[in-house]
């Protein structure tokens, strides 16, 4: 049996522990050498895959501890992908990122010596549990950047980008199974923001078809899932942006929920509906019955408030409205810290909010 998506379950990102940020800190001011901050992300994801076990979790993260980035650090990485200053930050609501971004220089590929593979080892070796890797979706390669951030010299033709992306994730797929990889989350928020006549007019006017880039979304995402392991969870998580508690879009799921739900090979849906910009539950009526699951996001992580258990049953009834029951699941509607600044909220919030997650899903579904 595939494990994941569990009736409880996490994005996977988490708050970062003090000694951690001290740490990084430090080496960034160039007083604490890489292995001694190796040392203390070890340390401190040890005792963060205790605190998930303990509250009863299944699906167990490093909390993308070794990160700055939910997506950059993993890109950064692909052979033919650099990190660089862009001069300019992501604008949120009210703030802006640090003026990071990936581009595309040379020829797409992923290699064995990929540090994400060795990240998910650590995890593996380190839990009792299912060890659960989160990895953004190859679609995060050209999203924010567009044409502009893909070699003209190295890419003449786009087809051609999107086919070596896709092969590039399909042999990263490979290397996480033979790692020991049985679930795998591929983080992309292009699936909502695709919701947003504000994002989708961002598109037009810098020079993309929205229409047909979502579909060229889809088919390098089909493309990546080929010949994907039977035995391996493989998931998707979609959100409208997530840094320092703000977010980038708004829009109900409606205008993608066909093509994401039965054109999209993937196990589960991570979907956010903690609040009125996600929408109401009516594209779940999309979700083809049988094995397909829908994580519903109705805990926040943006705020330290914990929610009412009464409150989040009344929103599970409502949802299962449009799908069965059997077909859903539980958890926060994003990570704690898709980047390393985190959310603003405290790590006792945190863990409440999951324990509570791990407590309604128990009396929900037994």
């Amino acid at each position: 049996m595939k494990p994941g998506p569990f009736r409880a379950d996490q994005v996977g990102s988490l708050l970062r522990s003090k000694p951690l940020k001290d740490a990084r800190e430090k080496h960034e001011k160039g007083t604490l050498p890489a292995a001694e901050l190796a040392a203390i992300e070890d340390a401190e994801i040890k005792k963060i895959i205790a605190k998930q076990e303990a509250i009863g979790l299944q699906g167990i993260t490093d909390g993308e501890f070794r990160r700055t980035w939910w997506h950059y650090d993993f890109l950064g990485y692909l052979t033919g992908a650099e990190r660089y200053n862009t001069g300019q930050g992501i604008q949120f609501k009210g703030v802006q990122t640090r003026a990071e971004a990936v581009r595309v220089n040379s020829k797409l590929d992923f290699s064995a010596s990929h540090p994400h593979l060795a990240h998910f080892k650590f995890l593996a070796a380190n839990t009792k549990k299912t060890a659960k890797m989160t990895i953004p979706s190859p679609s995060m390669m050209h999203y924010r950047a567009g044409r502009a951030g893909i070699s003209a010299t190295a890419y003449p033709d786009m087809d051609v980008y999107y086919h070596d992306l896709g092969l590039a994730y399909q042999k990263a797929i490979k290397l996480f199974y033979e790692a020991g990889c049985r679930y795998l989350q591929l983080d992309d928020t292009s699936l909502a923001y695709f919701c947003d006549p504000a994002q989708v007019k961002m598109l037009a006017d810098r020079g993309d078809d929205p229409k047909d880039l979502v579909n060229k979304y889809r088919d390098v995402l089909g493309l990546a899932l080929k010949d994907r392991p039977k035995d391996m969870t493989i998931t998707t998580h979609t959100c409208r942006g997530n840094f320092r508690s703000t977010f980038v879009a708004t829009g109900g799921y409606e205008p993608v929920s066909d093509m994401v739900f039965n054109q999209i090979d993937v196990d589960g849906y991570f979907m956010e509906w903690d609040d009125e910009r996600s929408g109401g539950f009516e594209p779940l009526r999309k979700l083809p019955k049988g094995h397909k699951k829908v994580v519903l996001g109705l805990v926040t992580t943006k705020l330290g408030a914990l929610e009412s258990r009464d409150a989040i049953m009344r929103r599970i009834e409502a949802a299962a409205k449009f799908a069965p029951l059997d077909q859903l699941c539980l958890s926060p509607q994003c990570g704690f810290a898709s980047t390393e600044e985190g959310n603003a909220l405290g790590e006792d919030d945190q863990w409440k909010k999951l324990e509570l997650i791990v407590t309604v899903a128990k009396e929900v579904w037994g």
